[in-house]
């Protein structure tokens, strides 16, 4: 159990970019349903829905909050939809348990300000610097998963037409636009770049790090953080911040949330749904900033 944990820890530093006292939080958490579980001769691989409600009674009747108590349900449904998406358990046993609104949170974005000064951080006069570039570039016109961008292979990629063909969970695939200037940074990348790269060795995958490797979602994280402190950007920030930004952006723009959600590759509208609040929420800031009655 403690592998199936771990590795869930992982996903959660990289790919969702939380907090480090957030993952302590969640850790901490996990270990107390982890211990639950055993105490119950459950494996975490097999909980049911009745032993994920038991373990909130618990909490509730040793006296926790119900912020905290909230705060677990979040990382339990958190491990069981990643543990479903890595084909480990084929049904969540979190199915209708209920989060309190109240503790449902935004997810955090950047202005298109922002955005542009990391695009552009990056050094393009060297080959490193020019796969940096084109990672950005191809996360932000796309709203890939980080998981989805360093498992893009050549082959997925159509620079003629303009399209790339993204392997999502569960192995769905979804075609998704590319835009122009991506493109031509993927382009600029392929022709300038990559060979100097892998200098003689070869790969499928389009993103490889300076010994020709498959870049890792690790790795991106690192390089996309040092180059938002780069530039002065030291706000919490994970490539889920850039997918973030661009379903943000696009509906800023006029974009119908259904095209959002197809191109975000999510199952569930609702999930879409809660960029429409980001957009809410800045329109109250708006108005209360200035309109002389608010």
């Amino acid at each position: 159990m403690k592998e199936v944990i771990a590795d869930f820890i992982d996903y959660i530093v990289v790919e969702k970019g939380l907090s480090k006292n957030t993952v302590a939080a969640y850790r901490r958490d996990l270990k107390k349903f982890e211990s639950f579980l055993d105490k119950g001769q459950v494996h975490i691989l097999k909980a049911r829905r009745e032993d994920v409600l038991s373990f909130i009674s618990f909490l509730r009747e040793g006296g926790l909050g119900s912020r905290s108590t909230a705060r677990n349900i979040v990382a339990i449904r958190m491990l069981y939809r990643f543990l479903k998406a890595e084909k480990k358990v084929e049904a969540l046993p979190t199915e209708n348990v209920e989060l309190p609104r109240s503790f449902k949170r935004l997810p955090d974005t950047l202005s298109p300000a922002e955005v542009e000064l990391i695009l552009k951080s990056p050094d393009e006069t060297e080959p490193l610097g020019m796969r940096d570039r084109a990672m950005f570039e191809l996360l932000y016109a796309t709203g890939l998963r980080v998981s989805e961008l360093v498992t893009i292979t050549v082959n997925r990629l159509n620079l003629e037409v303009g399209f790339l063909i993204a392997l999502g969970k569960g192995s769905k695939e979804r075609v998704i636009p590319m835009g122009e200037v991506a493109m031509e940074w993927i382009r600029h990348y392929i022709r300038d770049a990559r060979v100097k790269t892998l200098k003689g060795r070869e790969s499928d995958y389009l993103f490889v790090t300076a010994r020709g490797d498959k870049m890792t979602r690790q790795g991106f994280w690192k390089i996309l953080r040092k180059h938002a402190k780069k530039v002065g950007i030291y706000k919490k920030i994970s490539p889920h911040t850039l997918r973030h930004s661009f379903a943000t952006h696009l509906l800023d723009g006029g974009a119908d949330l259904r095209s959002v959600q197809t191109m975000l590759g999510h199952a569930d509208i609702s999930t879409t749904q809660i960029y429409t609040h980001i957009n809410s929420e800045r329109l109250k800031k708006i108005y209360k900033q200035f309109h002389p009655r608010a």
